[in-house]
């Protein structure tokens, strides 16, 4: 089960790059699409640019997460619990993303607007999410070692 809600939950920042290993020019452009900044992103074949958005929108998207859900709880009820891994990153993403760089879509297809939060990749972001996730492994570290 943990797992799977870790792998769902980075599916949705996975699929899209497919395309861009597809593509041919290999890690190089998948590197470049990566470490990008707004407005500079690598030039893409037109193919492969739509391929590319429409992932990252279908795994950023509410609405499609919504019905997953639904056809999985009739289906697989086991798969509920995973399935929170891929609704905390679209929550995750929602608030993380400007409307500058890949903002996340969240009611595609019925929309592909985002909402405009601070970037993920601007230094104070940056700072204070790793600032976070020191004090979670060390409240972790705490509480564990409590336990013994």
């Amino acid at each position: 089960m943990v797992a799977a809600s870790i792998g769902l939950a980075v599916l949705p920042d996975l699929a899209h790059l497919v395309p861009l290993l597809a593509d041919g020019g290999g890690w190089h452009t998948l590197a470049g699409y990566i470490t990008a900044t707004p407005g500079h992103e690598p030039a893409l074949p037109p193919l492969v640019a739509m391929l590319s958005h429409h992932l990252h929108c279908i795994g950023h998207s509410a609405v499609i997460a919504g019905w997953s859900r639904v056809r999985l709880w009739r289906w697989r009820r086991q798969w509920l619990i995973p399935l929170a891994g891929w609704w905390s990153h679209i929550v995750i993403d929602v608030f993380t993303h400007s409307a500058d760089f890949y903002p996340v879509p969240v009611l595609y297809p019925f929309t592909q607007r985002g909402f405009d939060g601070p970037a993920w990749n601007t230094p104070g972001f940056q700072l204070a999410n790793y600032a976070a996730l020191v004090l979670t492994a060390i409240a972790l570290w705490c509480t564990r070692r409590r336990g013994r």
